[in-house]
């Protein structure tokens, strides 16, 4: 039986249209699950939106919509978004599904039964945008919330609370027994401070608003709605089937949670909680990255400096974008998206290194040999510089576990190096003219041979680009070939090679002209 992987992105909450930093999430996480899959394993991959709270009620309110046309219309935006960028999810779960709903009643029902939700009357400070309690020595001295700024309600009312605090030691043991819980290992710290602070008892129902998920009916408490984090955070197992069936439980626990550093505490203090109180296992990951700025500049639609994901990929080709956004900044710190800078990692890193290493490959092979190109002399001439290519390879895969993708793709970055030195250094228009056929044709076996475990390695992050190289080298990118080629280091069979387009043409300047109030599409 196949390795199961399964990797979510947070689901989405629908009071904006989707950003940069969404797409940055939801791209990480298809790239995790296509290297999985290329690996042999049966992946799951999980997105969706989180649709209900105060938050929505307002924004919908404020639009003339009810809720439900609200959510259904901003939940579109995403799921069409990720389609265009090709993502393969397996499942766009909503929290307004009913299967959802289920699951979290029963989730409440079992915590209530097992003693870990009481209720009691709250009385604090409340923020709607980040929909977040906090007491009265964590807001700001003006009252306002700690996050993001924004004023925060007093609010006095009848609520049900889960005994966070009853799990407070339970949690600083996970933390310490699982070194990698929580990603990067800075972020922990962060969490273990918090925690050994103390833990206060969650206010888990609302009583203000009705947008959101009643209480199981046997409660019979009908005013309350269930808290909007509960209610989020509980997807990652109602959209395997907790709650309602059982078909996909056995891929929990999650691989990865993918999640932004502004949500750091619900997933890796409430939703473990949680987990321990129901009784299933905890993830094995928990990713956190960092936000992007641009041009060392806050976003926001006041400057009129927010990038759109879909613009910049539709413009510069949406494989050089997720190239860009995954190799430009180490997992985890935050990142600054500039057009000069994505420009120059297409016209150098993609162009130069990698575009040009298989234009050189296919101009030789028709120059010399009429496009055919075998393997056979390779291990006599480059028996060397093949086994340092493995070698790198061996350390790629715990690169991509971390999620140090940028560092995963500087070593493919040292193999493409090899390819182009070895060009350099045969000087092939000289051993022609020497009569050296048999090194150059070993020569350009070997940058076959390199380009293609480079393709296939490359392939989660880059899978369009790739499928054409796969096509000029003759190999599928699948599990198969990903086990011949790049785990077992065997060679090419004999083929000829395809002539295809460069694959990264030449940028001279922005696609889109930043100017005042906005950005437009550059002049041609």
């Amino acid at each position: 039986m196949p390795e199961k992987f399964y990797v979510t992105t947070p689901i989405y909450y629908v009071n904006d249209v989707p950003h940069i930093g969404h797409a940055y999430t939801t791209i990480i996480a298809d790239i995790l699950a296509r290297y999985h899959e290329l690996k042999g394993a049966h992946t799951f991959f999980l997105t969706g939106t989180d649709e209900h709270g105060q938050k929505i009620e307002q924004a919908a309110r404020s639009r003339g919509k009810t809720p439900a046309e609200y959510s259904d219309t901003i939940s579109s935006t995403f799921r069409s978004l990720w389609d265009h960028f090709g993502i393969r999810y397996d499942r766009f779960i909503r929290t307004t599904d009913e299967s959802h709903k289920v699951g979290v009643q029963k989730a409440f029902a079992t915590m209530l039964a097992k003693g870990d939700i009481y209720k009691g009357e709250y009385v604090g400070h409340y923020c709607v945008s980040c929909e977040t309690f906090f007491t009265e020595t964590q807001i700001t001295k003006d009252h306002n919330c700690p996050d993001c700024g924004k004023e925060t309600q007093l609010l006095k009312e009848e609520s049900y609370f889960f005994r966070l605090s009853a799990y407070q030691d339970r949690l600083l043991t996970w933390y310490d027994a699982n070194e990698k819980c929580i990603l990067p290992t800075s972020r922990k710290s962060e969490v273990v401070r918090f925690v050994e602070g103390g833990l206060d008892d969650l206010s888990i129902s609302r009583t203000s608003f009705t947008w959101g998920i009643p209480l199981p009916v046997s409660v019979g408490d009908p005013k309350h709605v269930i808290y909007v984090w509960l209610d989020a955070l509980m997807n990652y197992v109602t959209a395997l089937g907790y709650g309602s069936h059982s078909e996909n439980m056995d891929l929990w626990p999650a691989d990865y949670h993918l999640i932004g550093k502004d949500i750091l505490r619900f997933h890796t203090i409430f939703w473990p909680a949680f987990l321990m109180s129901l009784e299933l296992p905890l993830p094995k990951h928990i990713a956190v990255h960092g936000w992007w700025t641009r041009d060392g500049t806050k976003m926001s639609k006041s400057r009129g400096n927010v990038v759109d994901p879909k613009k910049m990929a539709d413009l510069y080709h949406l494989d050089s974008f997720r190239y860009f956004l995954v190799r430009e900044v180490p997992f985890g710190q935050d990142g600054d998206f500039g057009q000069r800078a994505l420009i120059d990692r297409i016209n150098n890193d993609l162009g130069n290194d990698l575009g040009n290493l298989l234009n050189r490959l296919i101009g030789m092979s028709y120059k010399y040999f009429d496009g055919v190109i075998v393997s056979g002399q390779c291990e006599k001439y480059y028996s060397e510089e093949l086994k340092r290519i493995q070698t790198v390879i061996g350390e790629l895969d715990q690169l991509m576990v971390d999620i140090q993708i940028n560092r995963y793709l500087e070593y493919l970055w040292r193999i493409l190096s090899m390819g182009n030195k070895a060009i350099d250094t045969a000087k092939p228009w000289v051993r022609m003219k020497e009569g050296k056929e048999a090194e150059v044709q070993a020569l350009l076996g070997f940058i076959a041979n390199l380009l293609a475990k480079v393709a296939l390695l490359l392939h989660p992050i880059m899978p369009e680009i790739t499928l054409k190289m796969g096509r000029a080298l003759k190999i599928t990118l699948d599990a198969t070939s990903f086990k011949t080629y790049v785990t077992e280091g065997q060679l090419l069979a004999d083929f000829t090679i395809e002539k295809v387009p460069p694959l990264f043409p030449k940028i001279e300047a922005p696609l889109i002209a930043e100017a005042s109030g906005g950005l437009s599409i550059a002049a041609p």
